[in-house]
């Protein structure tokens, strides 16, 4: 299982800010009544100035992790609001959305756009808008604690049919442009353009007929989610519907690029995910 980033951040905020209240509330006013003692007892014995500052330097400094605290709280609450309400980074792990996004594309996710969530546990607290077919999304499925990213291909309500890799919604033909095979001279796979729900991008199919059919129903409260990568993905075709409780957000642009290993940090490809 992958480290929950959320989890991590929202403890340390938690216990950054519950140190650094606890000295304001508790251990700092104990700090200030030892000043007073101390200098009452220095004015009887008519201490030096010096001296009774350097000592009251010392009383009044804050344990090293107060210190800690105090500095970090801030910053690490401004990155969970930052990352758990408005825009979260994330890494593409996989080829499951070839060729739209590449492994090691870094993309930003938009939190915001399906309506607002506590971070961790994903409860909503009010909504915004819905997906909608076609949008790039993350998510958690149902089958696995951890991040993916798909397509919406079905929607609440919708009944969706794929025949000999073409898509049906609602019985409607999804249209594919054949674009190109790659390698041309010893093809691997096929490039095609789908225009699905109005959202033209590119797709990758193998080269074998599949004329299999399979269909499902949407019900309410869930999605149907597939890769562009189309023969090599592992989607709601396998592992069922995402409900809505495991939305994470909307993809919407790639800011870097990284191919995996030790290579430098690319950014021809940045740009708004279609």
């Amino acid at each position: 299982m992958d480290i929950d980033f959320s989890l991590v951040l929202v403890s340390l905020t938690f216990a950054a800010g519950f140190i650094w209240a606890f000295d304001r509330i508790f251990l700092l006013p104990r700090r200030t009544e030892a000043v007073g003692t101390f200098r009452d007892k220095s004015r009887s014995k008519r201490s030096g100035e010096a001296d009774v500052d350097k000592t009251t330097q010392q009383l009044l400094r804050e344990p090293l992790i107060v210190e800690y605290s105090r500095s970090f709280f801030p910053v690490l609450l401004l990155v969970l609001v930052l990352r758990s309400f408005l825009v979260e980074p994330y890494q593409i792990p996989s080829g499951s959305m070839i060729p739209t996004l590449q492994i090691g594309d870094f993309i930003l996710v938009n939190k915001f756009n399906y309506g607002i969530r506590l971070p961790v546990i994903g409860t909503k607290l009010f909504d915004i808008d819905e997906p909608k077919n076609g949008d790039i999304m993350v998510f958690i499925p149902p089958h696995e604690d951890r991040y993916f990213i798909k397509r919406v291909i079905g929607i609440p309500g919708d009944t969706i049919r794929f025949e000999d890799k073409i898509l049906f919604v609602n019985g409607i033909k999804q249209v594919q442009t054949f674009v190109a095979q790659l390698p041309p001279h010893n093809p691997q796979y096929l490039v095609y353009e789908e225009d699905f729900a109005g959202v033209k991008h590119l797709i990758h199919r193998d080269l074998f007929r599949d004329r299999s059919v399979q269909e499902w129903v949407v019900p309410d409260g869930h999605y149907f989610m597939m890769g562009d990568n189309r023969d090599k993905s592992s989607d709601s075709r396998v592992w069922g519907l995402v409900p809505e409780e495991n939305i994470r957000g909307k993809a919407f642009a790639i800011w870097m690029h990284k191919a995996p290993g030790f290579n430098l940090p690319e950014f021809g490809r940045n740009g708004w995910i279609e």
